[in-house]
């Protein structure tokens, strides 16, 4: 009995697993943007800790947090690419991709944030500027 109820479930898993090959891509290099945020972010932790001569510890409640976003950021890429294959395949529209370049966006800028904390070097403290000088200008040219 228990043995055919594990076959069963096997091959559900299995052809959920297969639905979703196509965005195989996409969901590995969303979880390599946060991946490497989460590193470089533990590290400026332990950067600013250490500076300020604070204790530090890795907190086990954040990394949760990570790892909850993981699993957000990989649903949310299946659901776009449902959205673009099954419900509106005629739009063309590839929100799997944009939703994926929104996550990898954000990631990329935590890690230029955390980097420059980190390193204190002009490079990303130039490039953090230009990227908010960049977004504050785009952002003031809608509110007109």
């Amino acid at each position: 009995m228990w043995w055919s109820m594990e076959r069963y479930l096997s091959g559900v898993v299995c052809a959920v697993g297969a639905l979703f090959v196509p965005v195989r891509e996409l969901v590995v290099c969303a979880v390599a943007f946060v991946a490497v945020d989460f590193v470089v972010g533990v590290w400026a932790s332990w950067q600013r800790a250490h500076r300020e001569k604070q204790p530090w510890g890795f907190e086990s409640r954040k990394a949760w947090r990570t790892v909850y976003k993981v699993l957000f950021v990989m649903a949310g890429i299946c659901m776009a690419w449902l959205i673009d294959s099954l419900v509106l395949d005629f739009a063309h529209l590839n929100l799997a991709k944009c939703f994926t370049g929104f996550v990898c966006g954000v990631e990329f800028w935590s890690y230029l944030e955390n980097a420059a904390e980190i390193s204190d070097h002009p490079m990303f403290r130039s490039l953090k500027r230009i990227m908010k000088n960049k977004i504050d200008k785009t952002i003031g040219e809608d509110d007109e």
